[in-house]
C-alpha cells in the first residue's frame, strides 16, 4: 500500500485528534492512529474506547488498505519535517517507510484488525446547530463541571433538548451554570450528559463561526460531524440532579458592577486570602462594595473598595474568589448583575444585557463568614 500526502496538512489534522489518546493506556494499540485508505481518501481515527475522533482528507493513492501507526512517533517526526509531499509505503507485515525530499524514515506499524471498532449511529436522532452555538455553550459551562468521580452525573455537561431550544447545565454542587440557546431547534424533548473530555476536544476542533454541525445521539452515544471532522463519545449513564429546585426564584437585592473592575479587584484581593477556601467577603452598602480577604494563619489581609449600583438592604456575604473570577469570565458584557437575598443563600450572576436567542444564568453558593 502506497500513498502521498502533504506533511503540514497531515500534521495539522493529526494534532486536531491526537488529544483523544491517553498517555497511559491499557491497550498498546490505543497509542496508535488507524489509517484507512479508500481510493483518494484518507481517514485517520484516534480513540480511548470512550471517545473516538476521525478526520478525512484527500490524498494521492492508487490502492486501498489499513494500518495502525504509533501516534507520538508520527507527530514528533512530522513536526520536524518542512512542508513537502511525503510518500508512505506500507508492506504486508505493517512495516512503514516514509520518504521525504531528502530523507527516509522507517517505523513499525500494527495490525489494524486489533484496533477497536467505533460505535454505530443506530436509531439516532439528529438535528443541526451552528458551530459557534456549541463552542460558546462549552466555553460558558465547562469550567463548572465537577471532577468528583463519586458523582458521575456532575462530571459532564447536561444537554436539555426542547423544540424551542437547547439548554446546557453544569454544576459541581458549589456553583451552577445554565446557558440556553433558542436558535437551535431540536426534534423532540430529550436530555443526556456529555463527559468533559470530548467537550474540551470539540472546543479546540470546532471553529467559532456559522458553520453547520450535525448533532446525533442515541441512548448510549453522541455523534458530532463538522465538515471532515467527526467525534463520537459515550454518554454518562447517570441521572442529572434536578437543577431547577436549586435556583432561587426570589433574590430581591440587585447589584450592578463593572465586570472587569470587579474581576481585577477579586484577583488582587484574593492573593491575600486563605489558599484552601479563597474566601472573599463582600460588604455592600449604598453604592459601595468593599472586598475583604484574610489568611489568619499568615496574618495576611487584603481590602479594596469600589463603586457599584446597589438596590437593597446592606449585606455582607462571602464567596470563593476563584469561582467568582471564572464565572465572571463567562459573561460577555461590560457590566454584570448580582442578585442576592441573604448571607446564607445562593447568589445569581447574570450579564447586564443578553442577546435575543441566548440566556445565561450562573449561581454560586456562599461561604460561611469568618467573623
Amino acid at each position: 500500500m502506497k500513498f502521498i500526502v502533504s506533511s503540514s496538512a497531515l500534521l495539522k489534522q493529526l494534532q486536531q485528534i491526537s488529544g483523544v489518546i491517553n498517555t497511559n493506556t491499557v491497550l498498546p494499540i490505543l497509542e496508535d492512529f488507524l489509517f484507512e485508505i479508500e481510493k483518494n481518501k484518507l481517514t485517520v481515527v484516534a480513540t480511548d474506547l470512550e471517545t473516538v475522533m476521525k478526520i478525512h482528507m484527500e490524498i494521492e493513492a492508487k490502492d486501498s488498505g489499513r494500518v495502525c501507526i504509533p501516534a507520538k512517533l508520527l507527530i514528533d517526526s512530522l513536526k520536524n519535517i518542512a512542508e513537502q509531499p511525503l510518500t508512505f509505503n506500507v508492506d504486508k507485515s505493517y512495516g512503514i517507510e516514509i520518504t521525504s525530499d531528502n530523507g527516509k524514515y522507517k517505523l513499525m506499524g500494527e495490525n489494524p484488525d486489533n484496533f477497536p471498532r467505533e460505535p454505530k449511529a443506530d436509531e439516532a436522532t439528529s438535528f443541526t446547530a451552528m458551530s459557534s452555538a456549541l463552542v460558546t455553550a462549552i466555553n460558558k459551562t465547562i469550567f463548572a463541571v465537577s471532577s468528583d468521580d463519586l458523582r458521575p452525573a456532575m462530571t459532564g455537561v447536561y444537554f436539555e433538548l426542547d423544540k424551542k431550544g437547547i439548554t446546557f447545565v453544569a454544576t459541581d454542587a458549589h456553583r451552577l451554570v445554565r446557558y440556553t440557546r433558542k436558535d437551535v431547534k431540536c426534534p423532540q424533548k430529550d436530555s443526556f450528559i456529555v463527559p468533559k473530555k470530548p467537550l474540551t476536544l470539540l472546543k479546540g476542533a470546532l471553529p467559532d463561526n456559522e458553520d453547520e454541525l450535525t448533532i446525533s445521539y442515541n441512548s448510549n452515544h453522541l455523534f458530532i460531524t463538522h465538515g471532515e471532522t467527526e467525534l463520537i463519545c459515550r454518554l454518562i449513564d447517570a441521572r442529572f440532579p434536578d437543577y431547577k429546585v436549586v435556583i432561587p426564584s426570589d433574590n430581591p437585592y440587585k447589584m450592578v458592577v463593572n465586570k472587569n473592575d470587579f474581576q481585577n479587584a477579586l484577583r488582587r484581593v484574593s492573593v491575600f486570602s486563605n489558599k484552601s477556601t479563597y474566601q472573599i467577603a463582600l460588604s455592600i452598602s449604598g453604592n459601595h462594595l468593599q472586598l475583604t480577604s484574610q489568611d489568619v494563619d499568615f496574618s495576611n489581609e487584603g481590602n479594596e473598595r469600589m463603586a457599584c449600583h446597589y438596590d437593597g438592604e446592606d449585606l455582607q456575604i462571602a464567596f470563593n474568589a476563584k469561582f467568582l473570577i471564572e464565572m465572571l469570565g463567562g459573561a460577555d458584557t461590560s457590566d454584570i448583575v448580582m442578585e442576592l437575598s441573604s448571607s446564607t443563600k445562593a447568589g445569581l450572576i447574570k450579564p447586564n444585557e443578553q442577546a435575543e436567542d441566548e440566556d445565561l444564568l450562573m449561581l454560586v453558593m456562599p461561604l460561611m463568614l469568618n467573623n
